[in-house]
């Protein structure tokens, strides 16, 4: 199991950025969770992903467990710091 801080550093709307996030998590096996203060979400889940709101400057808890965790890990922080995937 991978687990890291990551602040929030796209531009793009909150709902696009979510939808965004969804498709990578969900190109991976690893059960991907995000944390936001108490709130837990499965980020494969559009529906679970739309509460946390996703904003420029936010810090999330990124938690990736499974057999390809770092490759999971890797594009999913990626994308949150603003790099292109």
């Amino acid at each position: 199991m991978i687990e890291k801080n990551v602040k929030v550093n796209m531009v793009e709307n909150g709902a696009r950025m979510t939808a965004k996030l969804v498709q990578i998590a969900s190109q991976y096996r690893s059960k991907v969770s995000i944390k936001q203060d108490s709130t837990v979400v499965n980020a494969k889940s559009i529906m679970g992903m739309m509460t946390l709101g996703l904003v420029p400057g936010q810090k999330l808890d990124v938690e990736v467990e499974g057999e390809d965790e770092e490759d999971a890990m890797d594009s999913i922080e990626m994308f949150l710091l603003g790099n292109k995937l």
